[in-house]
């Protein structure tokens, strides 16, 4: 499956869940999309409720079916709580870095800055989204694109950057300075239903 481009206010609602992780998605119509989307479904079963999590996560990193079951491989493979190594490698993606630093407003914007090159790693240019950064790493955008408009007003709207990022406004640049803590992530995951979904 591929990753998923539609509304994303839509699947946040199917999900009931913010996929933006700041609810505006859901806060206008938090019901079901649909003609009966008021009306409470069938209650899910075991497997149901795993892969809704799943879908939740995936989303909301905008990653494909492919890369999320990778990523998920990869953490089985590190030393710790598989669920948890598996958020921090999703945290540790370029993508999720720039939304993080606030170049980008939304994970969507923040692939679109990296695929069109606006965006540096240790002083290189890296264009693919995918690309795992570790702690110590420097991501900056390019001087070329130091001057654009969707980059100066989404760091004028941040409000706070998570603990786990530094940032340098003088030269547009931030650290990735370690991995999260899970409790610095999203409260509203359970991570060990995703576990349970790969391993059932």
């Amino acid at each position: 499956m591929s990753r998923y481009t539609g509304p994303v206010n839509r699947k946040s609602r199917r999900l009931s869940f913010s996929t933006l992780e700041n609810g505006k998605d859901i806060a206008k119509r938090p019901n079901v999309p649909g003609q009966h989307g008021g009306k409470r479904g069938k209650k899910l079963s075991n497997y149901g409720v795993q892969l809704q999590e799943k879908q939740k996560v995936r989303f909301m990193y905008g990653v494909s079916e492919k890369q999320f079951e990778t990523i998920f491989k990869r953490a089985g493979k590190m030393k710790g709580v598989h669920g948890e190594n598996f958020l921090k490698l999703l945290e540790s993606r370029l993508d999720n870095l720039v939304y993080r630093l606030g170049f980008a407003t939304t994970r969507r914007g923040a692939r679109q800055l990296v695929n069109h090159g606006h965006i540096t790693v240790n002083g290189k240019k890296v264009d693919i989204p995918s690309y795992t950064c570790k702690p110590g790493d420097v991501i900056a955008v390019k001087d070329n694109a130091k001057e654009m408009v969707v980059i100066k007003s989404s760091l004028e709207a941040l409000n706070k950057r998570v603990e786990f990022v530094t940032y340098d406004d003088s030269k547009m640049a931030g650290t990735y300075v370690r991995y999260p803590e899970r409790s610095e992530l999203n409260a509203d995951i359970n991570e060990s239903l995703i576990v349970e979904f790969y391993n059932r």
